[in-house]
């Protein structure tokens, strides 16, 4: 057991401590702590040092954040164009199926909305025939002129062996050989 002197000490003790809990006015207490001053004590290094950041992210919903905001008023303030101008477009276009695109493509109705009436009429026809056909009639002529030689070479052979000759002729005209040409 316990000595009685201190059992009734106990209990004056708790008394007072009662007594004295009830007659503070909490309120009047805390309106003369000065709150800029405790504030002014405190190190907020130290304070946000302490704090663990990824538990506070856990803890909020983004989501709900995200729909509390209204994105127009923030989507005016984008500069399209900047941003486009930092896009790497051969990296985009590396990344784009262009089978599957090709495949959405109305290749029909897309010929259907050509007007060819205006291509024909901004065509110069008759340059784009000369063009091409002047280019056959070039290579036409040079596979003639090419037959002709070879055609030249062939009889001047035979000719050479019905006459018995043994020794080729002469390369060309002798005035062409001598540098004259005769008028």
């Amino acid at each position: 057991m316990t000595d009685p002197a201190e059992s009734l000490a106990q209990r004056v003790a708790e008394r007072v401590v009662d007594l004295l809990v009830q007659a503070v006015d909490l309120n009047a207490l805390i309106a003369l702590i000065d709150l800029n001053a405790v504030v002014k004590q405190v190190d907020v290094n130290d304070v946000v040092a302490r704090v663990d950041v990824n538990t506070l992210l856990d803890r909020v919903d983004v989501n709900a954040i995200l729909d509390r905001v209204d994105l127009d008023p923030l989507l005016d303030r984008v500069d399209v164009d900047a941003l486009l101008d930092r896009a790497d477009v051969d990296s985009l276009m590396r990344r784009v199926d262009l089978d599957a695109l090709l495949d959405r493509i109305d290749v029909n109705d897309l010929v259907r909305r050509i007007d060819m009436d205006g291509l024909v009429a901004e065509t110069d026809l008759g340059a784009v025939i000369a063009r091409s056909s002047g280019g056959a009639a070039s290579e036409a002529l040079d596979l003639a002129r090419s037959q002709a030689v070879g055609l030249d070479q062939f009889v001047d052979r035979w000719v050479r062996r019905l006459l018995r000759r043994k020794r080729p002729g002469p390369e060309g005209p002798a005035a062409l050989l001598n540098g004259q040409v005769q008028s």
